[in-house]
């Protein structure tokens, strides 16, 4: 007896842990949800306790060994989850001993209490409620730990547009405006951890002849080495684009709601005379989504590539082949009570790369010092399913010259 009531109150002191949390501040809905069904468990478990004390001693209650046996069953359920929960997605190991010492527990309490002759009244409907109980427990735990991290993504749009341009009063300059739009028609929010803008020149002088199909296969080969995606032409020679221009469009940190528009202009100025032929502009973001995990601000910069050590080995890597590199962190939160408890503190990076070929802003989540493990691909799938990570892209958005240097 004395065991069974260990076992049970063993159960509630976690279950009213995660519950509570996970009622009070989980993302979701299925997360509020999860610690609604936490909470009524750990009622369940703690009645259990107290009954199994009366079966076992009183016997003031005539149903006393029912409410016991549905408390162990409960228990067993609970701590089976917990278990299977905590050993797929949690990183440490005595969390996953402590709740299979407990499912073993709960499995003795509820023989140990059905071996002592319980008298079940109305058995069916018992049945009928631990059944139906049981398979919304179970199509809870699924949908919040199966079906949602692959559910349809959603990502806001992106657009890129270019304005009159004008010249200098002097005759010496030009000016193209651009705008850049952001909107979220999702149902969704999202954090914003980086954004960049960028313009490339591109000289693109013309072939007096047709070209032949190995320049074709020349040009195609570049589309491996380069973000720039250039036409396979009869007349034009596209060559490698010069970056004349690249800044972020928004803070990092901040996020944009459901319904949201954000929008803002920025300019791109070449003096008249400019030997380039065309410009192309980009604009991306990478952004997290709010319901999937909870950014701790402030997403602040941490590292030049090019000053310290303190940046990823393969950032410096990268400098050697003429990118450069600002880094940003801060510290995320899981979206539920059981993942916070049971995994390492994560740590979202951001990384603004810039060099004479274009710019660019990526991200990764990982345990504080591990930037530097290489994920394969499997597990970068893994962590952009659970922090709802996504990239939006515009561009390009080609804008010949041609008209603004006919004017000199």
């Amino acid at each position: 007896m004395a065991v069974i009531v260990l076992v049970l109150l063993l159960t509630t002191f976690p279950l009213s842990f995660f519950g509570i949390d996970d009622f009070l501040h989980a993302l979701t809905f299925p997360g509020r949800v999860t610690g609604t069904v936490l909470i009524a468990v750990a009622l369940a478990t703690l009645l259990g306790a107290a009954a199994a004390l009366d079966h076992w001693l009183w016997r003031s209650f005539p149903y006393s060994g029912v409410v016991a046996l549905i408390g162990a069953f409960a228990a067993f359920l609970t701590n089976l989850f917990l278990l299977v929960e905590t050993t797929k997605d949690g990183d440490s190991t005595i969390v996953p001993a402590v709740f299979a010492a407990l499912t073993a527990g709960s499995v003795w309490a509820v023989y140990a209490v059905w071996r002592t002759s319980v008298v079940i009244p109305a058995p069916k409907r018992v049945a009928v409620a631990l059944i139906v109980s049981s398979v919304i427990a179970i199509a809870n735990f699924g949908y919040q730990n199966l079906y949602q991290p692959y559910q349809r993504e959603t990502r806001p749009l992106l657009k890129l547009s270019t304005g009159k341009p004008d010249v200098s009063q002097d005759g010496k300059a030009f000016a193209v405006p651009v705008d850049i739009t952001f909107e979220n028609h999702g149902t969704v929010g999202f954090y914003v951890l980086g954004t960049e803008f960028h313009a490339m020149a591109e000289h693109v002088p013309l072939s007096k002849t047709d070209r032949l199909r190995e320049q074709w296969r020349t040009d195609a080969e570049q589309w491996a080495s380069s973000q720039e995606i250039n036409p396979l032409s009869r007349r034009e020679i596209h060559q490698p684009g010069q970056l004349v221009q690249a800044q972020p469009w928004m803070d990092p940190g901040v996020w944009i709601d459901p319904g949201d528009v954000f929008s803002m202009r920025v300019v791109v100025q070449l003096p008249i005379d400019t030997p380039y032929d065309q410009l192309a502009m980009y604009a991306s973001a990478s952004l997290a989504r709010k319901d999937q995990l909870d950014l701790e601000p402030p997403l602040q910069f941490k590292a030049y590539s090019w000053k310290g050590s303190n940046v990823p080995v393969w950032v410096k890597k990268q400098e050697k082949n003429g990118l450069d590199t600002l880094v940003y962190q801060a510290r995320v939160h899981e979206n539920n009570a059981i993942d916070e408890f049971t995994r390492a503190p994560r740590y979202v990076s951001v990384y603004w790369e810039f060099g004479a070929h274009g710019s660019s802003v990526l991200s990764a989540v990982a345990p504080k010092g591990e930037e530097d493990h290489k994920v394969n691909g499997e597990e970068q799938k893994e962590v952009i399913s659970r922090y709802g990570l996504v990239d939006v892209l515009a561009g390009p958005v080609e804008r010949t010259l041609w008209d603004i240097k006919s004017r000199q």
